[in-house]
């Protein structure tokens, strides 16, 4: 049976149609070698051992709500036999038993893959403080995947793995989800249990989920949230039902407190976000955000730099030559606090919290930008901190607030590169930004496709194309969000534009599948012009998805609307034996949203 996709809906019709857990390993291994990113996984479980967790899950059971779900681990959380690194080789630990979170998600059925990479120490927003390669974003590999979950992120936006899980404490879960296009959940604090869970700030931690939808994540966060007597800071914490009302009161920043650091193009896209919001009902509600702001410095200026000290002290005494020197400078600077300052940290985080309660009572939730701007490899190559702090602009202060968070895709840039928004809440509302996250998404992303990613919006301009990278256009299955877009992102294939055919096309809907696929054939007479997205690929990447693409479609020169040509599909006259001409529809999507609203 073919896999076109790991999202949990499309798992559980599987599996109820024939199925195995066992055809799911082989597919997710098989996409894993074809990704050809090394810095994404740290340890894989080897395949003949996932394969036997497959088989031991025995015949097909609803009554598990993860059966047969492939997902990856964050580097600092603990799966029995599998090394702990925090991305620190010397550190490195092979634990006995599984964190209490991952136990949870493998009595529900899940199925272990392996550890996934990120800053080490879980000390970074960028994924680049790593002895180890660095994983390419998904979206654009000139931008940093983000951190401290990178690998996590990635994973999840190349479609390896169904979901992963990662941790935040100031926005790890959060920062690595907007910078690859992906959902980031960043439960209520304490929710869920951080027990098996190498430690950055205790008091803070959160163990977070990716996924590819808004329903994915709070379905693994369900599973995942428990109290745990035997972790200190596990709390019982009412997840809520997934619903909102259909007015939801949202915080909206005041534009004079809002920071994009000069980014004219992530502040359009956050102002569409917004009014996306508004269309759904959502009732704005103007918000200062200069009192949570300062809230957000007192956490790499106080005393829960000393707490990451703490955190680690045995080893960085004994080998502080083993950190990475990013890591290192701003673990030691914990040792510049007192235990008087501290309280007096504690003292100013108390008045703050007393000063944004009447903020958060008036509304029921806030929206931000995930990130300020998106962040180059080159960037953080010439200012490593500052660039890194930047990202933590709108994710420092929620933790320390004692807030939930939800990071999901919003509207794309003008220039291709994503922008995410996060919605955040109160303890315990866990249920309402899941709910008012998945209508926004939806809103977005009207056609989700199998990753649940929503499609980018059409450029002015076709962005910057590298020297050498070759354009391709793409008219179907490959379209952004769709069932094999990720048959492009593992290549390193980039976005660059939304567009149309010369009106000289007809577009056909080819017997088969799955996977669906269209065919495009060139008329001379009685044309149309059909919808198409351009991406770029490196020339190694485009020569191995052209030597994948089968019979009856191949690669041809397809002409633009603007009389431009670029590399595209097109149909051999032969496969179009039994397709349908579904050329009125000017598109894939609008035909598959037609087909859809049809079937209802």
């Amino acid at each position: 049976m073919t896999i076109l996709a790991l999202d949990l809906a499309r798992l559980r019709d599987g599996y109820e149609n024939g199925l195995t857990p066992a055809d799911v390993i082989e597919e997710v291994y098989r996409r894993i070698e074809a990704c050809g990113d090394p810095g994404v996984f740290l340890t894989l479980v080897p395949k003949e051992d996932a394969l036997a967790a497959a088989a031991a899950l025995g015949p097909y059971d609803p009554a598990r709500p993860l059966y047969g779900v492939p997902f990856a681990v964050k580097d600092n959380i603990d799966v029995a036999g599998l090394p702990t690194t925090a991305a620190c080789p010397d550190f490195a630990y092979r634990p006995a038993e599984d964190a209490a979170v991952v136990a949870r998600l493998k009595a529900a059925g899940a199925i272990v893959i392996g550890k996934t990479n990120l800053d080490q120490f879980a000390t970074g927003l960028v994924g680049v403080r790593t002895p180890f390669p660095v994983p390419r974003n998904a979206i654009d590999p000139a931008l940093v995947p983000g951190g401290s979950s990178s690998g996590s992120a990635v994973a999840v936006a190349l479609g390896l793995v169904s979901f992963a899980l990662g941790t935040d404490t100031a926005g790890s879960g959060r920062v690595p989800a907007g910078l690859n296009n992906i959902v980031g959940l960043k439960p209520s604090v304490g929710a869920v249990s951080t027990r098996g869970v190498v430690p950055a700030c205790r008091t803070l931690d959160c163990v977070s989920v990716f996924a590819g939808t808004v329903p994915d994540a709070h379905a693994v966060f369900s599973v995942m949230a428990a109290f745990d007597a035997a972790d200190p800071y596990s709390r019982p914490v009412p997840l809520g039902p997934m619903a909102a009302s259909s007015s939801v009161r949202i915080g909206v920043p005041m534009p004079e407190t809002l920071r994009f650091f000069g980014d004219t193009a992530a502040e359009t896209a956050f102002a569409e976000s917004v009014a996306d919001l508004k269309a759904l009902g959502c009732v704005p509600v103007p918000v200062d955000l200069t009192p949570f702001f300062e809230v957000a410095a007192l956490l790499y200026e106080g005393a829960w730099v000393a707490e990451r000290y703490a955190a680690i002290e045995s080893f960085i005494t004994a080998s502080p030559d083993s950190l990475h020197p990013v890591t290192r400078s701003i673990t030691l600077g914990g040792l510049n606090q007192s235990a008087v300052e501290a309280f007096k940290g504690f003292y100013r985080l108390a008045a703050l919290k007393r000063a944004v309660e009447p903020v958060l009572a008036s509304i029921d939730c806030l929206v931000v930008p995930t990130f300020p701007s998106p962040v180059t490899l080159e960037e953080i190559a010439a200012e490593p901190v500052a660039a890194n702090s930047r990202l933590g602009t709108y994710t420092n202060f929620v933790n320390l607030l004692d807030l939930a968070a939800l990071a999901i895709p919003g509207r794309f840039r003008p220039d291709g590169r994503p922008a995410g928004v996060t919605l955040i809440g109160r303890s315990g509302t866990d249920g309402l930004l899941a709910a008012l996250g998945a209508a926004l998404h939806g809103h977005i992303a009207p056609t989700i496709g199998a990753t649940g990613l929503p499609l980018p919006k059409a450029t002015p301009a076709p962005a910057a194309v590298p020297d050498g990278w070759i354009r391709v256009a793409v008219v179907g299955a490959h379209l952004s969000g769709m069932p094999l877009n990720p048959e492009l992102t593992r290549l390193g294939a980039r976005f660059v534009a939304a567009g149309h055919t010369a009106p000289d096309y007809r577009l056909y809907a080819l017997a088969g599948g799955p996977p669906f696929r269209p065919g495009l054939s060139r008329v001379e007479e009685g044309g149309a012009s059909i919808a198409l997205e351009t991406w770029v690929l490196p020339p190694e990447g485009f020569g191995r998805f052209v030597a994948g693409i089968p019979a009856p479609l191949g690669i041809g020169t397809v002409t633009l609307v603007d009389g431009s040509t670029v590399k595209g599909f097109i149909c051999e006259a032969a496969g179009l034996a039994g397709a349908v001409d579904i050329t009125v529809h000017g598109g894939w999507r609008a035909y598959l949203a037609a087909k859809a609203a049809a079937a209802e």
